[in-house]
């Protein structure tokens, strides 16, 4: 992997030149990790001038299964003092070695550490890096695609478990725990994001965080969950009937929300705007009178974070690409009765390679459980 984190910052490298930037200060952990492999806490990324790029932090990162460290190519330097600055000793760094301009992630800095690093070199010209590194991250390479989809088989094998298992009176919170316990068993780094366990009225609910309530009969049951495998995330969620045979109303509802995600899905394809692939699947839920129960999204971007860019929501701008991965994820909560949320992680294929890869394969069939 060290030639593709090379690769990486030499493309970051391009985009600053192409700027009139000769280097850039990137402090954010996600685009640390995806410029370098690693991302120890609090450091920070000096790429550039010319080749010299430097790894900033207070301690030797941990060996990570052979990941943790930095490529051999990245010089690594560990300040001493606990009140140091990886920052501002990465901006220092860039004086030392004659860059005459440094780009820096204003989005990510604070106001105090900006002006700190602006002191640090005031003979230095900052510019604002913008949304550079995640830009570049936006489409994934096959080694990261073979990343989430482990993480989807993780996060499939979790929830398969659960199905297998009594749910009736146990708690929300329980049951989330239990999620979180199985994704680690099976392999994850840890959970993604906050498992949501959602139970009759909570069930549909948008990102709802657990609760005491307790499983009981006839309820909708939601789960959200996603495992992270090398520092890659992905998402599933799943709506069920506990119980017994659902209800006219949970049937109807129910192919609903698999009807309008069905129809997201297969609006997935490069070239496509984001924002057609939210109306797609946002009109059949609209058309059946839930403007009040559809969350403001239909689904976002994944990979070293759970949710990155592409939005598709109805304001997005821009166009997929090929090789992007992101959720399909509509639902619709119904006040005081509950509701439904199916969730996919897909990688965007040109139909030519067979369409939307589906990564999340747990069954979408309306279980009672």
């Amino acid at each position: 992997m060290t030639e593709v984190h090379a690769a990486r910052r030499e493309r970051l490298r391009d985009r600053c030149a192409a700027n009139g930037t000769a280097a850039a200060l990137v402090t954010r952990p996600a685009n640390i990790r995806y410029l370098t492999g690693c991302a120890p806490p609090g450091a920070a990324l000096l790429v550039g001038p010319g080749t010299q790029d430097a790894l900033v932090h207070r301690r030797p990162p941990p060996d990570e299964r052979g990941e943790g460290r930095p490529p051999e190519d990245l010089r690594s330097l560990v300040i001493g003092s606990p009140e140091g600055d990886t920052a501002v000793a990465a901006a220092d760094l860039a004086v030392e070695l004659r860059a005459d301009s440094l780009a820096v992630e204003e989005h990510h800095l604070t106001v105090a550490r900006h002006r700190a690093i602006g002191t640090a070199v005031s003979a230095l010209p900052l510019s604002d890096l913008r949304s550079a590194v995640e830009q570049l991250r936006l489409v994934k390479d096959e080694h990261e695609i073979a990343a989430l989809r482990i993480a989807a088989e993780i996060a499939d094998q979790a929830l398969g478990e659960l199905l297998e298992s009594i749910l009736v009176g146990r708690t929300e919170r329980h049951l989330a725990l239990e999620l979180e316990r199985r994704l680690v068993d099976h392999g994850a780094e840890g959970a993604a994001f906050p498992t949501s366990v959602g139970t009759g009225p909570h069930s549909g609910t948008a990102r709802h965080v657990p609760t005491d309530r307790r499983v009981e009969e006839g309820d909708f049951l939601t789960v959200r969950l996603g495992a992270v495998y090398r520092g890659y995330r992905c998402e599933v969620g799943r709506t069920f009937v506990i119980g017994t045979a659902p209800a006219d109303w949970q049937i109807e509802l129910y192919d609903l929300v698999f009807n309008a995600q069905r129809a997201g899905r297969e609006a997935l394809a490069p070239g496509v705007a984001c924002r057609d692939v939210d109306r797609a699947t946002r009109q059949p839920l609209l058309a059946a009178g839930h403007s009040e129960g559809v969350a403001p999204w239909s689904g976002h971007g994944v990979g070293l974070e759970i949710d990155e860019d592409p939005q598709l929501s109805p304001a997005a701008m821009g166009k997929l690409d090929a090789c992007v991965p992101v959720t399909v994820e509509p639902g619709v909560h119904l006040p005081g009765r509950g509701g439904v949320r199916i969730d996919d992680t897909l990688v965007v294929r040109p139909v030519a390679d067979g369409g939307p890869e589906l990564l999340t394969i747990t069954t979408k069939e309306l279980l009672a459980l």
